[in-house]
């Protein structure tokens, strides 16, 4: 290789590489329907609601498992007991149970 022009062997480096590296990506398989995208849940929900200030409307379409009836009843609480000072209160309200608040948990800001 004494004698061989570092142009040629840069060139022929350059082809062989270029080679290589179409023929991978011809062979990997193109999915003709991508997937939708993923979207990654963060540490805190996008949908966060306050029970001590937001609308029965509101607090059945963001928490789980509340329809307008617990809504109601939860709106009915705080404007007969004042506001709630912790999660855990919501408990309080009829038809409020341990399982429905935990569903709820990370939704609930005060």
């Amino acid at each position: 290789m004494k004698n061989f022009p570092l142009h040629l062997f840069v060139a022929l480096v350059w082809a062989s590489l270029s080679w290589f590296a179409s023929s991978v990506y011809a062979a990997a398989p193109v999915n003709a329907q991508a997937a939708p995208p993923v979207k990654v849940q963060t540490a805190a929900i996008e949908d966060k609601i306050n029970v001590n200030t937001a609308s029965a409307d509101a607090l059945a379409e963001i928490l789980t498992g509340i329809g307008p009836k617990k809504a109601e009843a939860i709106v009915a609480y705080r404007e007969t007991n004042g506001p709630f000072k912790s999660v855990d209160d919501l408990l309080q309200v009829k038809g409020i149970g341990p399982a429905t608040l935990e569903k709820n948990r990370d939704r609930i800001g005060l």
